[in-house]
């Protein structure tokens, strides 16, 4: 099993109206390419920033040609997307994890 993690720091203004389009389009979005077998989202309890909130959203793939194809040829339009529609309002990164 292998484990793409997405962390994004939204700003807290906001936070409610990018929590409803993750879970509703994003997640759905990239749930539909069949690169993942499921998805969790988390709320990062501790933080030390006062005007942002993180999110971890981890998709969790059978392989790591499944991700390797995820973005190649999924995530472009995907990430473009998220990007503009919430412009200077969040950060992200990103982490590739293999089960052990």
């Amino acid at each position: 099993m292998v484990l793409y993690n997405v962390t994004v720091g939204i700003d807290k203004d906001i936070e409610a109206e990018w929590v409803e389009w993750i879970k509703e389009k994003h997640i759905p979005d990239v749930m539909a390419t069949k690169m993942f077998v499921e998805y969790k989202m988390f709320k990062v309890l501790n933080q030390d920033e006062e005007e942002s909130i993180s999110y971890s959203i981890q998709y969790f793939a059978k392989t790591i040609e499944d991700v390797v194809n995820y973005l190649d040829n999924h995530a472009p339009p995907l990430v473009r997307e998220h990007r503009d529609r919430f412009l200077n309002k969040h950060v992200a990164f990103r982490t590739l994890l293999q089960q052990v």
